[in-house]
């Protein structure tokens, strides 16, 4: 039986899953964390719930694809190597060169790290670990599936700033959106839930995890997103900042005595957002525990949140002439049912009435009740497996 592996590799690490071909059912997954440091951890989760991990010093991505090949083998997930038909690599940025996921040649490789300053602290690791499984499985096809390739379809009314425009003639400067593997398995999820075709809906996303955005789908594409030239921007993230007025940050440099501008957008980064605001958690989970302690501004942290995520949806609402579907997605979009009331008790005014005992199911599906006139749902996302799914179409798997 063949199968496919999804990856999503880090500067020292790599997260994986391995999908059956016929049924796309998980069969194996796991990760490879410390990779080149001490303590290198490497573990695997197979189908039937047996769990095995290993700490042992991992020099190489090369030495840690090695291993998850052996452990394959050793555990009876594949027989041989040759049971690998391919290998799906999700990278954050592929500019305007990549409007869609493609096949890795040695010409793209190169593609990839020279589009790094997109995003500089991802593509480099990710294309490290793509010529990592290279040269472990140099005859099994690799595809790049790109965050940003989605929101390709936006509209120059969109995605250009309000720069002078030499500088997207010359270097690219533009909106260029992340999340997009996300938006395009939600967008067709959502359709197929609602037995609707996905180009009939005017969809809002909102992807509220630990990086959170909300995406406009018009005509089953992209239409517009939150996060822009990088995932900093946009709504109110865990410890990103979202929208920031550019002279604040001079403002700030200047007051707080900051050196460089990098320290600066380290703290729109790693310092920001709920963890920022709130001085308790970028979670918000742990939010949500200081709020029912009596803490203020833990409550005024969440409201922001909500609020931003809110703005954006009427913004979008707007831009596309109506709403058909308000979508909840990933880590707190899909568990906290809390956060989604709040949402929704923003558009209540528009006719959306959601389901309180639905919403507080967590389950998939719709959270509003029949007589709504949006719906709301929730759907959760699913980036591996539309990796392994653009493997097997790109790579023609399905002949």
């Amino acid at each position: 039986m063949k199968k496919v592996l999804a990856v999503n590799s880090g500067s020292s690490s790599f997260k994986y899953k391995l999908f059956s071909l016929d049924n796309e059912e998980v069969i194996a997954s796991g990760m490879a964390d410390r990779v080149g440091l001490p303590g290198s951890v490497f573990t695997m989760t197979l189908a039937d719930g047996s769990q095995h991990d290993e700490e042992n010093d991992i020099a190489t991505q090369e030495e840690a694809v090695q291993k998850l090949l052996n452990w394959l083998k050793e555990y009876n997930v594949i027989d041989s190597l040759d049971d690998i038909a391919g290998v799906g690599h999700r990278v954050v940025a592929g500019g305007e060169e990549f409007t869609d996921s493609t096949i890795i040649t040695k010409d793209n490789l190169w593609k990839i790290y020279n589009i790094s300053d997109y995003a500089s602290l991802h593509n480099p690791a990710e294309a490290d670990g793509i010529y990592a499984f290279m040269k472990v499985l140099p005859n099994v096809p690799e595809v790049a599936v790109f965050d940003t390739s989605f929101h390709q379809t936006l509209d120059p009314v969109q995605y250009l700033y309000s720069v002078p425009y030499k500088y997207y003639e010359k270097f690219r400067a533009r909106k260029y959106g992340a999340h997009g593997t996300s938006a395009r398995y939600v967008s067709r999820r959502t359709a197929d839930l609602l037995n609707k075709p996905v180009e009939d809906l005017k969809m809002v996303i909102c992807h509220l995890g630990s990086g959170a955005s909300v995406t406009a789908i018009k005509d089953g594409k992209s239409f517009d997103t939150s996060m822009g030239f990088s995932p900093v921007a946009g709504i109110t993230m865990s410890t990103r900042s979202g929208d920031v007025d550019p002279s604040l940050l001079q403002f700030i440099m200047k007051k707080g005595d900051i050196g460089s501008f990098n320290e600066v957008i380290k703290m729109l980064n790693t310092e920001s957002g709920l963890l920022g605001l709130s001085g308790v958690s970028p979670d918000m989970r742990d939010i949500e525990k200081a709020i029912k302690n009596g803490d203020q501004q833990a409550k005024l942290t969440k409201d922001v949140f909500i609020n931003r995520i809110v703005r954006y949806i009427g913004a979008y609402m707007t831009e596309m002439g109506g709403l058909d579907v308000l979508v909840f997605t990933a880590g707190i979009g899909e568990h906290d049912a809390s956060v989604r009331k709040q949402i929704m008790d923003g558009l209540t005014w528009l006719g959306l009435k959601y389901d309180e005992d639905a919403n507080k199911a967590n389950r998939e599906g719709k959270i509003t009740t029949p007589d709504s006139k949006i719906d709301a749902m929730i759907v959760p996302t699913n980036e591996e497996l539309m990796i392994a799914r653009d493997v097997v179409r790109l790579a023609k798997l399905d002949k």
